[in-house]
């Protein structure tokens, strides 16, 4: 799990047996096994090289991610290192599990953030979107400013800090972005699916308006 907090910028590239991210010195030493938030996908360390490492990539993984676009151009990624049970959860949680692809459709400088504004390649996810809402967009932990098009758009406002020290700043229109929806929008959906159209009493929800009766909530 990560914080949705960019601790370095690195490189990523391509080799026979998967990739290559350079750039993790901000947070060595590393260990094999480690997992590390690269644009927002969760990879594994399986080999060490000083500061860099070596992952393997899943077909999934291609699919659903930037990453193979950008191993091939040795292209700027956001990272950080997995969250600790002792850490501060300063962004939001994040599993390193892209949903989708979107792409960048505007990037405009105001005179105190930057807005980005967004739309998904896949559109099952429109529905996840909604004011103010947490977001991963290349591993960092942003907050939806404005929705448009019934979610299938939407813009981020960027502090400068946040501009400067992650790899937004490479951003161009029409760039990919790995995109990642706030787990606990999942969660609700599912549990209100089941609540609402299951009859099976094995997965039927328990949160029902009698057990929340009997937990206090009147």
């Amino acid at each position: 799990m990560f914080t949705g907090l960019i601790q370095a910028i690195g490189t990523i590239k391509k080799n026979n047996l998967g990739v290559v991210v350079d750039g993790c010195r901000p947070f060595s030493p590393l260990k094999l096994g480690d997992s590390i938030s690269v644009d927002g996908v969760c990879l594994t360390v399986s080999e060490l090289i000083n500061d860099s490492f070596t992952a393997n990539i899943s077909e999934e993984t291609l699919k659903r991610t930037n990453l193979l676009e950008k191993a091939h151009k040795n292209d700027y990624v956001n990272l950080e290192p997995a969250l600790r049970l002792s850490d501060r959860l300063g962004g939001h949680i994040v599993s390193g599990h892209i949903d989708g692809l979107g792409e960048v459709v505007s990037i405009e400088n105001l005179k105190n953030s930057w807005n980005l504004r967004v739309s998904w390649d896949d559109l099952r996810f429109c529905r996840y979107m909604c004011d103010k809402a947490s977001i991963s967009l290349n591993g960092i932990s942003l907050t939806i400013a404005e929705i448009y098009l019934d979610g299938c758009e939407f813009s981020v406002a960027v502090i400068p800090h946040t501009w400067s020290n992650t790899s937004l700043k490479f951003l161009k229109i029409g760039e990919k972005v790995n995109l990642e929806i706030d787990l606990m929008a999942k969660y609700a959906e599912k549990l209100l699916k089941f609540n609402n159209n299951d009859s099976s009493p094995q997965q039927r929800s328990v949160i029902t308006p009698e057990w929340l009766n009997e937990q206090g909530w009147n």
